[in-house]
């Protein structure tokens, strides 16, 4: 230990007499930390999330290679893998795209069974991300209803994920963000990169976290994204038009690839005769080489394109991009969504560090252009986001590529979506983490207790106690209430039905702000075998509003549902969608006529009021007008999907063994297979959705088929899926029992 002056000795002396923590200096003094530079924010802590919970797949998605069976050992795509009857994928990597807070997922895949078979690919080479770095921002969507445009905003579950990052400043992302990246950087393989996405106000601090994180040595580049846009709006400092990409790799031995920009002057002079003089917007883009330039030369000759390809015709790019320009509305692949990245940037970025074969991973995944690019670049990937809507848009743009490659005679491979299964009590939002440990429990009980409190109040039931799942009780139906801030999963509603059936209850409404998917209705209809109804609510967003609650004016939502019927002609099967009804509401037509038409504010407003979206609008007399938007149920749908044999596949996902039955398979294993016996493969009681059949809609088509293809079945009984996913990225399943 360091000498320490008596005076020293006497301070230490009195913070701990105190239960007082120690000055900062102390931690130079006492333990020699030789750290000259270092970043500090209030609540840092080295504490990483360790927890491991298991991977639920969702929904298989494989575009058919084949549209009516065949012998199986014909249908093979190249050598990548074999393929069923169907043309489905039978085994190799499936791409997975991941719906859930990325601090699981990426704890779940560091330490969980998972990390094997990222390993059995190579590991993971290269990790894009653009975190939400813009503070303040407003996390809303526009949805496009027709003609007009409805705001969705953000659910519960994002709307206290975005508060809890941004809404106490700069600390708060921090501390968000250094825990995720070093899950991240313990699941990078050794010769793996990760290229980091922000702008003028995150990229110092985000440097510094990533030096600590990976050290300073191991960073690259500081790429500076340009954009071309300058706009006519006068600033009083110079205009921010970059964002920065940061560039780390995990060692000294990692991919790259040079990647060659500017052509030669002497290759400019050479292709410059074929080149329409007239046409400047194609000449300067000739200059800064932006790929397919060529498209409007005279004449081109036929090598012209390898030599476009060829590594040693330009200068190696610098990091300084000024030839990829920002999506607009307009452009061919802008999906309508706020944070959308071009394909060019993250292609570029995939074919510098990795190869085809390559795992990449994109753990704030957005619109899905990670994926996307990974696809078409022959690159496996894993791609995660927290919020709902924008796992369904990464669906849609999925199954696109996959349609395109499959066009094209291009290889491809399958994707599921999977849900974490299960969720853990620790992990409510809201507890201060600095307190000791008894002290957060009390915490974590009184905010438990005042949110019970408040939507039993909103719901109008009375409270009740003496039950182990059960929080109150409102017209002869007890009503169980999900957490605040995770969905509702499988686990929790298959401990409802113990209780039910322990103590012979028969009627719950169960209330929760988010659901599981894939959760209904398996769970419903498992329940009502057994005797009991249970009726799922959405809870609203107006239940935080307490003009509302004391006028009992929050409304509970009920899920929606489906009707659809089979049609039998023969062997062959085709389901017809015939109905779909919802139930949401956002905001209030009464509150928001109060907004219209005043200085400085819209002379209409979009509203969603009990499964109808409302424009209002105010007359010339100050009368407010009402126009539904949704005029018919199919204007509500974007997207649905049939499985055509519901019971194919099962649900199985992978737990810890007992510890006696682990320390047996320790004992008697091969060393390297010991990680793998540590777990065992457990059969859910459900099946996978194998979505074999889809219509949704696109910026571009907005039309939408209501009556599948047919297909050819075997004689007999079968049960088929029809999966709905709403307009607002809701998903709502229906089963049919059919008999051929």
């Amino acid at each position: 230990m360091p000498r320490l002056s008596d005076q020293e000795r006497q301070e230490i002396q009195r913070y701990l007499d105190a239960d007082q923590p120690l000055p900062e200096k102390y931690r130079f003094l006492l333990f020699e930390d030789k750290r000259q530079v270092e970043l500090v924010w209030n609540g840092k802590t080295n504490a990483v999330c360790n927890v491991v919970l298991p991977f639920q797949t969702i929904e298989q998605v494989d575009e058919p290679r084949a549209e009516q069976p065949q012998d199986a050992s014909s249908m093979q795509q190249g050598d990548l893998f074999s393929t069923d009857a169907r043309g489905r994928q039978l085994e190799g990597w499936t791409n997975k795209l991941i719906w859930g807070d990325n601090k699981l997922i990426l704890s779940s895949l560091k330490n969980g069974p998972l990390r094997r078979e990222i390993e059995a690919q190579g590991g993971l080479k290269l990790i894009y991300i653009d975190p939400p770095f813009d503070v303040g921002a407003d996390f809303s969507m526009d949805i496009e209803i027709g003609e007009n445009t409805f705001t969705k905003q953000p659910n519960i579950l994002e709307e206290i994920a975005y508060r809890d990052t941004w809404g106490k400043g700069a600390d708060s992302f921090l501390a968000m963000i250094h825990e995720r990246l070093v899950l991240m950087r313990d699941l990078l393989a050794e010769d793996g990169s990760i290229y980091v996405h922000c702008d003028w106000r995150m990229n110092s601090l985000l440097r510094l976290v990533m030096d600590e994180i990976f050290g300073a040595d191991r960073f690259l580049s500081e790429i500076a994204w340009c954009y071309q846009d300058i706009g006519s709006r006068a600033t009083n400092y110079f205009k921010r038009k970059h964002d920065s990409i940061l560039f780390y790799s995990k060692s000294q031995n990692r991919i790259f690839n040079i990647l060659r920009g500017q052509l030669s002057r002497s290759t400019i002079e050479r292709y410059s005769p074929y080149f329409d003089e007239n046409d400047q917007i194609s000449y300067r883009r000739l200059m800064q080489t932006n790929p397919g330039v060529f498209a409007k030369l005279k004449g081109v000759p036929d090598d012209l394109d390898e030599i476009w390809m060829d590594k040693n015709a330009g200068a190696q790019l610098p990091d300084w991009w000024a030839d990829i320009s920002p999506l607009k509305k307009g452009f061919e692949e802008h999906l309508n969504y706020p944070t959308q990245k071009p394909v060019a940037l993250v292609q570029r970025i995939l074919e510098s560090s990795t190869n085809v074969g390559d795992l990449v991973a994109d753990f704030f995944c957005g619109s899905g252009t990670t994926p996307d690019v990974a696809e078409r670049l022959g690159r496996r990937w894993i791609a995660t986001d927290l919020g709902k809507f924008a796992v369904h848009t990464t669906r849609k743009r999925l199954i696109g590529v996959q349609r395109r490659l499959k066009n094209e005679g291009k290889n491809y491979r399958a994707f599921e979506i999977l849900n974490l299964g299960r969720y853990e009590r620790s992990h409510y939002i809201g507890v201060n983490p600095n307190l000791r440990e008894e002290e957060q429990q009390e915490q974590l009980r009184k905010k438990e207790s005042d949110f019970l409190s408040l939507i039993l109040k909103a719901y109008q039931a009375e409270a009740v106690s003496g039950f182990g799942c059960f929080h109150g009780k409102r017209s002869g139906r007890l009503v169980a209430i999900g957490p605040v801030n995770l969905p509702i999963s499988r686990l929790f509603v298959e401990e409802i039905i113990l209780e039910c059936r322990k103590l012979r209850i028969t009627k719950v409404d169960l209330l929760g702000f988010e659901f599981e998917m894939g959760l209904f209705p398996n769970v419903l209809d498992d329940a009502r075998s057994k005797g009991i109804d249970i009726a799922p609510k959405y809870i609203p967003a107006d239940v935080f509003d307490k003009r509302a609650v004391d006028r009992n004016q929050v409304v509970f939502h009920d899920v929606a549902y489906i009707e659809a019927k089979p049609i039998i002609k023969g062997n062959a099967l085709a389901v017809q969608l015939t109905d779909f009804t919802v139930f949401y509401s956002q905001d209030s037509s009464a509150y928001a006529g109060t907004g219209l038409g005043g200085r400085g504010r819209s002379a209409t407003r979009i509203v969603v009021e009990k499964g109808q979206i409302v424009k209002l609008s105010k007359d010339g007399c100050g009368e407010t007008q009402r126009q539904a938007l949704t005029e018919h149920w199919t204007d509500w749908i974007d997207y649905w999907a049939v499985d055509f044999n519901y019971e194919r596949k099962r649900e199985i996902i992978r737990v810890p063994v007992e510890k006696a039955d682990a320390s047996q398979a320790e004992a008697t294993a091969d060393p390297s297979d010991r990680a793998a016996n540590a777990y065992e493969e457990r059969w859910m009681g459900d099946y996978i959705f194998e979505n074999e059949w889809q219509s949704f809609r696109t910026r571009r088509d907005r039309s939408l088929e209501l009556t599948t293809v047919a297909h050819d079945v075997t004689p007999g009984r079968r049960k088929v899926a029809v999966k709905v996913v709403d307009i607002l990225g809701n998903d709502t399943m229906a089963i049919l029992d059919v008999t051929i």
